[in-house]
């Protein structure tokens, strides 16, 4: 199991502390550094920023929203990072929500969000491969476009850029089952949001047919602490804000999630807590048990062995979220 840095995306302001995160993470081995955006930091600008101050590790977009750009906006950010990094790039991808897609990026969220996804990701690869124009016959992502109110002069072009690789490693943030075993079919890997060592089986079924080399990578906020209580409340916090205020009382992919997951009572209670605007009561409202389930908190002999149940089932590459260079390097330690 390979370890990876993951460093979300900015509050406020950019975090001094993240540059040289990064830095540490290469030097004590780590494989990849991801950054991620919602509604402010982008994804690309700051792992370019990133790549610039590193020379081995891999620069993943954990996540890059598919409704922010085009997938051709998309690729091109893609084949012009990985030129620059030297071939470092891994390129995640997610549909994001209604929510955010409607009331951020002013689209409507598509209507068929499987078929959304798959068209995306063919146009990326057919800008990758090179091969040829660039032509999908699509409901939402057709190109040329050739829709009633357009002009009709559309054409098939292919990048003037040689892409530097055609098999630029392409991974999809997925939450519902239909979704995750789609991507076993498209993508090269899966970014889960939730994973628990000890329930995988609520992905089994979606994972079945994934092919060999599929990369499973899943987040994990990690901290050495002495006290575990007081070193969950970073993760119930993420978990309210995600669950209560990153979706609609009646559609909530992270509340449904976190439901599938055993948690079904505990998730509508936070959600409806955060909606009400009772937010401090919806952190404090997500179970313990939950919170300590996706993450590796606690002294360092705890995390050892529960990195140990991480190691021992199909996950690939666990992308920690570590707010401190010696948690960096205790994983590193227990994991080599």
């Amino acid at each position: 199991m390979r370890l990876g840095l993951a460093l979300g995306y900015w509050g406020r302001g950019p975090d001094p502390r993240h540059l040289e995160l990064a830095r540490e993470a290469e030097r004590l081995g780590y494989d990849s550094v991801w950054t991620a955006e919602a509604w402010g930091s982008d994804a690309f600008t700051a792992l370019t920023w990133i790549a610039a101050h590193t020379s081995r590790i891999k620069l993943g977009t954990g996540i890059a929203q598919m409704a922010a750009r085009t997938p051709t906006a998309t690729a091109m950010h893609a084949l012009t990072l990985d030129h620059l990094s030297g071939g470092r790039l891994l390129l995640g991808l997610g549909l994001s929500g209604p929510q955010v897609v409607e009331g951020w990026y002013g689209r409507p969220f598509p209507k068929s969000p499987l078929t959304a996804t798959r068209e995306y990701v063919e146009v990326i690869r057919q800008v990758l491969c090179r091969q040829g124009p660039v032509e999908v016959d699509g409901l939402f992502h057709p190109h040329p476009y050739r829709g009633a109110d357009g002009t009709g002069l559309g054409k098939p072009l292919k990048p003037i850029t040689h892409p530097l690789r055609a098999d630029l490693p392409l991974l999809l943030g997925a939450e519902g089952p239909k979704n995750i075993a789609q991507t076993t079919r498209i993508a090269d890997g899966w970014l889960p949001l939730y994973w628990s060592p000890l329930r995988t089986g609520v992905y089994q079924a979606s994972l079945a047919n994934a092919p060999d080399g599929f990369l499973i990578a899943p987040m994990a906020r990690a901290v050495v602490c002495d006290d575990v209580a007081e070193g969950l409340l970073p993760v119930k916090a993420m978990l309210g804000f995600y669950i209560g205020g990153m979706g609609h009382a009646a559609k909530n992919f992270h509340a449904d999630l976190m439901a599938r997951m055993g948690f079904e009572e505990e998730a509508r209670r936070v959600q409806q807590l955060f909606l009400e605007g009772r937010k401090e009561e919806a952190v404090l409202a997500v179970p313990d048990a939950f919170a300590d389930e996706i993450s590796l908190v606690g002294p360092r002999e705890r995390i050892a062995e529960r990195l140990e149940l991480w190691r021992t089932g199909p996950v690939t590459d666990l992308l920690v979220t570590a707010p401190d260079p010696r948690t960096l390097r205790v994983l590193a330690e227990l994991n080599a």
